[in-house]
């Protein structure tokens, strides 16, 4: 049976804490180990001492950072990949799902308003968020959503160009939030209401200044539009998309106002933007027998959505599930990379989060 005594060591003995792990040690060899012991041990306060400070630092340098993407509206957020990967369940590998307000946040939309191939693209992508898909987007999502649009219209003001269609997405997005507004407290907008309210009055002022655009003429005395001669003219407003654009060219001078009035000009328009079906379930004939293809246009655009046609769209990998740029490089593990990207419309972007 073993002794239980309060030293069960042998005497002259004791046990040593060093670098190594605990030793037995002599009374004499202790005494000399002291010193050791002493600065070792004022060594390893130093380090304990450093080692929190600089947690603590990179503590309060995440908080900052933390603070200043939550509280700073002119900042977005913002990932270091310019792609996500698109999952709507679990699996062994990933777990949760891929939401529209995550990809908003992860697909850099501020670049992408720079890059003129892109711009309609997204302008049109906020426009189908604002419509119906608003509320469905996370807090710091929705302030994204803001600061981009923000963005758009400093550019539109610079550029004095693409005025209509972002007059057309504030109207939209204002009316949107005049009802989503109404329904706060039932977790449909996320923040204070006066947050929202701002927001609505600077759409208002946003919308007070593009109504105020003066587009300035071109100071060079070289050739303009109206210099050419009218083949070239009416080949250039064959390459126009809108009717809209059309008819606002024929306001110029009674010269184009003939030219915008080409009976081609509409049909192939109509042609463009609509199937045979629907262009025969909307014929409308002159008293003369001929088809009024521009009354026929604007109607058809009542009854049915233009064909949308972008310069550069988001593309999406059937091999991958990810979602990206064109110019930016996603981890494609496919032999054919490419032949496994198809491009993204801002609708079917909006598809690919409904569950």
């Amino acid at each position: 049976m073993p002794f239980l005594g309060q030293d069960w060591r042998s005497p002259g003995q004791n046990w040593v804490k060093t670098e190594d792990g605990w030793k037995k040690t002599t009374k004499d060899e202790t005494n000399n180990n002291v010193t050791d012991l002493k600065s070792y041990s004022k060594e390893e306060e130093y380090y304990k001492e450093n080692l929190i400070l600089s947690i603590s630092c990179d503590v309060a340098a995440k908080k900052r950072k933390k603070d200043l993407l939550n509280n700073s509206t002119k900042i977005p957020y913002f990932h270091r990949d310019k792609w996500i990967y698109v999952h709507k369940g679990s699996t062994k590998e990933r777990h949760g799902y891929c939401t529209l307000g995550e990809a908003f946040n992860r697909l850099d939309f501020c670049s992408a308003i720079k890059d003129t191939r892109r711009f309609n693209y997204v302008v049109r992508l906020l426009e189908l968020i604002a419509k119906s898909q608003l509320p469905s987007l996370s807090g710091v999502a929705q302030k994204n959503y803001m600061n981009i649009l923000e963005r758009v219209v400093q550019k539109v003001l610079e550029d004095q160009q693409n005025v209509r269609p972002i007059k057309e997405l504030l109207q939209t997005l204002y009316v949107s939030l005049c009802s989503l507004v109404q329904d706060m407290g039932k977790s449909v907008l996320v923040g204070n209401i006066n947050i929202w309210v701002h927001r609505m009055e600077n759409i208002l002022q946003w919308q007070q200044q593009l109504d105020n655009i003066q587009i300035n003429r071109p100071t060079t005395t070289g050739m303009t539009f109206l210099d050419l001669p009218a083949s070239l003219q009416l080949n250039i407003m064959q390459r126009l998309s809108d009717g809209r654009d059309l008819v606002s060219l024929g306001q110029v001078c009674p010269d184009l106002s003939v030219l915008a009035e080409d009976r081609l000009l509409w049909k192939n328009l109509c042609q463009y933007h609509f199937t045979d079906r629907q262009i025969r379930k909307r014929l409308i004939v002159s008293d003369k027998g001929h088809l009024e293809w521009k009354k026929m246009y604007f109607k058809l655009c009542r009854c049915h959505p233009h064909k949308e046609q972008y310069a550069d769209t988001l593309q999406f990998c059937t091999h991958c599930h990810i979602l990206f740029w064109k110019d930016t490089n996603h981890p494609c593990t496919a032999n054919n990379a490419e032949s496994c990207c198809v491009p993204v419309s801002p609708q079917g972007f909006i598809n690919l989060f409904k569950f």
